[in-house]
């Protein structure tokens, strides 16, 4: 029913927003990343998703066009909720939960509050192939193959650090330098882990 709210921002915390749209105060519902992106910000344009329950109807808003439709995905896997897809997307960037899916990581899905080894299991089964057929999202400079990411990659895990946490790492330093060298990657990393 609406594609997106554009307008000041009234009230914001965490867990919704606000937004005043010529004088219409819209209750969004947002996660936490969401949140990380407008929080700084007066004014924003948010993509929305509208819930209509026996009991409410609810507006859930997105700052990225791309995490709202990781949301539609999410809330078609059966047993799988706005409140639980919200949930994933705010343990979980856009990219970082499409990267466990994709991958079959269901044992970093189950790691969010409220995900079972059942559900998780569902979900990778029911959106493997979807978004596999997605580019990878959220992430400019790191969306395209990098041979250093992945080599740095490689030693971090042998290391035995986490998966998910490397690559949010290792995809936050190669937005300042794409073309840092690996063994700078590296020891950058390794202060942030």
């Amino acid at each position: 029913m609406y594609a997106y709210i554009s307008g000041q921002l009234v009230e914001k915390n965490p867990a919704y927003v606000v937004v005043d749209a010529n004088g219409i105060g819209y209750h969004l519902h947002i996660s936490v990343n969401t949140y990380a992106a407008i929080q700084s910000l007066d004014h924003a344009k948010l993509f929305t998703y509208m819930a209509v329950r026996d009991d409410a109807h609810l507006l859930y808003g997105f700052y990225e066009e791309e995490e709202r439709d990781l949301f539609l995905h999410l809330i078609s896997v059966s047993g799988v909720g706005t409140g639980t897809a919200r949930i994933i997307l705010s343990s979980l960037s856009t990219a970082e939960a499409i990267e466990v899916i994709t991958s079959g990581n269901a044992t970093a899905l189950q790691r969010v509050k409220g995900i079972g080894a059942k559900t998780a299991q569902r979900i990778v089964v029911d959106l493997h192939d979807k978004l596999s057929k997605t580019p990878v999202i959220g992430q400019k400079a790191v969306g395209t193959y990098n041979k250093n990411k992945e080599e740095a990659l490689s030693a971090l895990l042998i290391l035995g650090f986490n998966k998910v946490a490397i690559e949010k790492i290792l995809n936050r330093l190669l937005e300042k330098d794409a073309a840092m060298p690996v063994d700078k990657l590296i020891r950058e990393a390794l202060k942030l882990l």
